[in-house]
């Protein structure tokens, strides 16, 4: 046997997660929080059937924490869900190339991320970040603010992949049937998908890190195994000019001018990227599970921006593929599916063809749905341990029997379908709500890195660090957020009225309005952001000048 296998079963039988746990309650401990959750995730793991004794012998790679990440972020969800939003909205050119100049975007946000979860890997995120990051006396308000736009975000994020799940499946049950869904025949099937999901994370980490290696598996191999059907049985394919350099404004609703002709292409390019942005979010998951993963201050990081790349490569992979199987397009824009990518599945594969590949889109939109509310309940929990919601005192218990903090769970799922029901009076209150979503989970992601450049000398850095790169990739990355945090809040289709509205605002506003006014009415009196467990007191955490295990800048 090989020195490497020989280490890997040493590795094995010294079960080094037990040390790994000491070190990872230690640097809880530190922060001010006793363990809680079961921490049962790693970054992955490496299975090997022990009667396997030879060189050649294939590793079977189960991915953990970051599972949880690239299931949330899903490319096989968000893009199906707003293909048909994208085709009106730039077309197939500023889908494509602007997949690509999201994703480096992204990743930048993402590396700043990750090394600030590096430094302070807890279920709280980036709302336990900014308080960490900023002067202590102000400390509460940053930790408050952030953990508010990180909460609406979450919501916002589960109900545009659990919404996105019934519609495809109310178009599934079209197939062969005479069954025509209406947006209440959809709303229920979203509230029995949300409450089916709020059940099984009751069951907590035991049932869902399986679900998690099965979720990883069906989006990398479901994905590649869809454009590889759709292209090689699709009866013609589109030319490369039409993917890369076709342009489309189909803003206008009934017959009205598009944004291209009232304001600018450009203006259409801008507001094209939402299907990009919002898919390329979620990643925040792998901090909210860091209570949970073994080796957490690198795991945590590493899957932030393994999930990122691995989502970009794959989801871009996914947008060509989709592209040139197009048949038609203009019938695939108005399907009667109602899906333009039900509708290239029916033109390249057929019928039974198109209801498999309907199984797989469905499947992973439910994991993603599935984790996004266990990514969800870990801030609720983290942010009701700290005393920053309403009913904090029941939000932040964990069922000793099952190591999960059920009442956050049900609180994800009932506020989620409350933000989904404007869907039942809006044409477009899907995008509006993908656009809530990146919002509000881009905002509570910048206000820490930005804490992070201004106090730079004061950042005590984690093993994971971007060195001289730190504060232009900071920089950069806020940069980009405030840019795509205005582009999202403005008018999607044209003319605007009650059925066309891109309501983010006014959540955001809502949002905005509920957290500054209850901060200076109330909150600033009673709230002192992250509280120490530990102690046994309503202690504030002290930012780590000299208290951290790792060396400051």
């Amino acid at each position: 046997m090989s020195d490497h296998s020989d280490t890997l079963e040493k590795a094995e039988v010294a079960k080094p997660e037990a040390v790994d746990n000491g070190a990872d309650e230690f640097e809880l401990a530190r922060m001010g929080y006793k363990q809680e959750l079961k921490r049962e995730l790693g970054l992955l793991q490496v299975l090997r059937p022990n009667s396997i004794h030879s060189q050649t012998a294939n590793e079977l790679i189960v991915f953990k924490n970051f599972g949880v990440s690239f299931s949330i972020i899903s490319v096989i969800t968000g893009i199906p869900s707003l293909f048909l939003y994208g085709l009106n909205t730039g077309g197939p050119a500023v889908m494509v190339w602007g997949w690509v100049i999201v994703a480096c975007a992204t990743m930048l946000v993402g590396l700043a991320m990750a090394e600030v979860c590096s430094a302070h890997p807890t279920s709280g995120g980036p709302y336990f970040w900014a308080a960490m990051l900023s002067e202590p006396g102000n400390a509460p308000l940053a930790s408050w603010i952030t953990g508010w736009f990180n909460l609406l975000g979450q919501v916002a994020v589960t109900t545009g992949i659990s919404f996105g799940c019934a519609n495809f499946l109310s178009t599934l049950c079209t197939f062969n049937t005479s069954f025509t869904p209406t947006s209440r025949t959809t709303m229920g099937i979203y509230a029995a998908i949300l409450v089916s999901q709020g059940l099984i994370n009751t069951f907590g980490v035991h049932l869902l890190k399986y679900l998690n290696n099965i979720s990883v598996w069906w989006h990398a191999a479901g994905t590649t195994s869809l454009v590889i059907a759709i292209l090689a049985r699709a009866p013609s394919h589109q030319s490369a000019d039409f993917v890369f350099r076709t342009f489309i404004d189909n803003t206008g609703i009934s017959g009205s001018e598009g944004w291209g002709a009232r304001a600018s292409n450009e203006y259409v390019c801008v507001i094209g990227i939402l299907m990009a942005q919002y898919t390329l979010t979620g990643f925040d998951a792998s901090a909210h599970m860091t209570e949970e993963t073994h080796n957490a201050a690198m795991a945590g990081s590493i899957g932030i921006v393994m999930a990122i790349g691995v989502s970009a490569v794959l989801g871009w992979f996914l947008i060509l593929g989709l592209l040139f199987s197009i048949q038609d397009l203009d019938t695939t824009i108005a399907s009667p599916t109602g899906q333009p990518v039900a509708q290239i599945f029916l033109d390249t594969v057929g019928n039974r063809g198109a209801i498999v590949l309907m199984v797989i889109v469905i499947g992973a939109m439910y994991f993603c749905g599935t984790f996004s509310i266990t990514s969800n309940s870990r801030m609720m929990f983290a942010f009701a341990r700290d005393g920053g919601i309403p009913g904090h005192s029941f939000f932040r218990k964990v069922d000793s029997k099952r190591g999960t903090p059920i009442g956050t769970v049900w609180l994800a799922c009932t506020l989620s379908f409350i933000l989904g029901l404007p869907s039942l009076g809006s044409a477009v209150a899907f995008s509006a709500a993908t656009s809530i979503a990146t919002i509000g989970l881009y905002i509570s992601y910048a206000i820490p890195i930005a804490l992070r450049v201004f106090y730079r000398k004061r950042f005590v850095r984690g093993p994971f660090h971007l060195g001289a790169f730190s504060i232009p990739i900071s920089v950069a990355a806020v940069a980009w957020i405030a840019f795509i945090s205005i582009v999202f809040l403005l008018p999607q289709a044209n003319p605007v009225d009650s059925q066309t509205l891109n309501y983010a605002p006014v959540a955001v506003g809502i949002v905005i309005l509920y957290s500054v006014g209850f901060w200076v009415l109330s909150a600033r009196k009673w709230f002192v952001g992250p509280v120490r467990q530990i102690s046994g007191k309503s202690e504030h955490c002290t930012p780590p000048d000299k208290i951290s295990l790792f060396q400051a800048e």
